[in-house]
């Protein structure tokens, strides 16, 4: 089956015919090259035996592609302009069912138990910068079971997600996406790969789901606590961040002890320290206070 879409006369085609207009507040770019959707699928391993969750499938030319290497696809849209469009595009394909809510409202570990029987599934996505970390950690943190999350974001922010301590890009996002999972930059792509062509770079990312988290820690809600409040005041010393956090409730004292037993400097800053420096931080305050 030849694939309808991919290409920008077929999308300019479909957009005129609907007289469909782009809303911004979704963030809607829709991918017109061919050569990016295949380096997706590859990344993203998908194959016959896979269910795959697309996230905000737009007119639907990455869901064709996915139809045809994947068992089952859930395309899930929040834009009810676009349903009809789909109704059209992915009318040849038995195996896609589409969702017309928005993703961060839909129950998906109720979507993988009914097309997936609980195992584990793919995600596929191309997201606006806005709603990008949401999206993701809600994932993560609902514990929906994932095999890997492939997307394309925002190029700084998937920067953001696969850099280490010292880097200005290093930050909250870093260390919850590497707590979860193991994040490879497939590829860079350019803004004349979509339309409207938006106003920079973007990037797919994979990140492979750790069946075990990387760094041992009692209290996890805990450590994202300590994480948070030393990057909200990220030019202030780790102790002083900590200190000011309203989410934390441990005295000065106590937190200069922490940061010594961990062997760190008074002056350490927390965009120096590691997730595993952040898990055994957390692990201390548990034992400790």
């Amino acid at each position: 089956m030849q694939n309808k879409l991919g290409n920008p006369k077929e999308t300019i085609e479909i957009i005129q015919k609907y007289q469909f207009v782009f809303q911004k507040k979704f963030g809607q770019n829709f991918l017109i090259d061919p050569h990016v959707l295949d380096k997706i699928i590859t990344a993203a391993g998908i194959g016959p035996e896979d269910c795959v969750l697309e996230i905000g499938p737009g007119i639907g030319t990455m869901t064709q592609y996915l139809a045809e290497h994947a068992r089952q696809v859930i395309a899930v849209e929040i834009d009810a302009n676009l349903i009809p469009i789909l109704g059209e595009t992915l009318k040849d394909y038995s195996n896609v069912t589409v969702i017309n809510d928005d993703i961060l409202k839909v129950d998906i570990n109720r979507l993988v138990d009914e097309h997936n029987g609980g195992k584990p599934i793919k995600v596929v996505a191309n997201l606006p910068y806005y709603i990008t970390t949401p999206i993701i950690m809600g994932l993560f943190e609902s514990g929906v079971p994932i095999d890997n999350i492939t997307v394309m974001v925002q190029k700084e922010v998937a920067d953001r997600m696969q850099v280490g301590p010292g880097s200005k890009d290093y930050g909250a996002l870093s260390l919850a996406v590497q707590y979860y999972a193991s994040p490879y930059i497939v590829a860079n792509v350019p803004p004349n790969c979509f339309i409207p062509r938006p106003n920079v770079g973007s990037a797919v990312i994979r990140l492979t789901r750790y069946k075990e988290p990387p760094v041992r820690v009692t209290d996890p809600a805990l450590m994202f606590r300590l994480i948070r409040a030393s990057f909200n005041q990220r030019r202030k010393t780790l102790q002083n961040g900590l200190n000011n956090s309203p989410e934390l409730t441990y005295t000065k004292e106590d937190i200069a002890e922490a940061i010594a037993g961990l062997g760190l400097p008074a002056s350490v800053r927390g965009e120096a320290l590691t997730l595993e420096q952040f898990a055994a931080l957390a692990n201390y305050f548990t034992e400790h206070f």
